[in-house]
């Protein structure tokens, strides 16, 4: 089975920050500082392959990736004691895209979509006093 999404956080990540190629650069460098024990809320990075994936397999998703990417909440939930969706106390989800490399020519996910968050609960007042 291809490993399409590599977890990361508590001090551990199943990526480095040589795997820019794989996890984009904001994923190897969330792996990295994870790595580093430094203060990184657990989450997970979907490789670039599924994009290479994606196009060459007539827009479609590996069939394993959804099992995959429903394990690695599993784990964020887990770790976070919330789970995505609980209208009591609903986990904070952020959602950022990445690439091998960056280039003016391309909009930013940000500038061109706009900053895609959801912040609920307890975990969004406590993140958002960290910052």
């Amino acid at each position: 089975m291809v490993k399409w999404v590599y977890g990361f956080g508590g001090g551990s990540a199943e990526g480095r920050a040589d795997m820019k190629n794989l996890l984009g650069g904001k994923g190897a460098n969330l792996a990295e500082m994870s790595n580093l024990a430094l203060p990184v809320p657990p989450g997970f990075t979907i490789t670039t392959e599924v994009c290479t994936y994606f196009y060459a397999n007539n827009k479609t998703y590996p069939k394993d990736l959804k099992e995959q990417v429903e394990a690695a909440l599993k784990k964020v939930e887990s770790t976070l004691g919330a789970r995505l969706g609980d209208p009591a106390d609903p986990l904070l989800v952020s959602v950022r895209s990445g690439a091998r490399a960056s280039g003016r020519r391309s909009p930013s996910f940000r500038g061109s979509a706009g900053e895609r968050q959801a912040r609920f609960g307890r975990h969004a007042r406590h993140r958002a006093h960290r910052r």
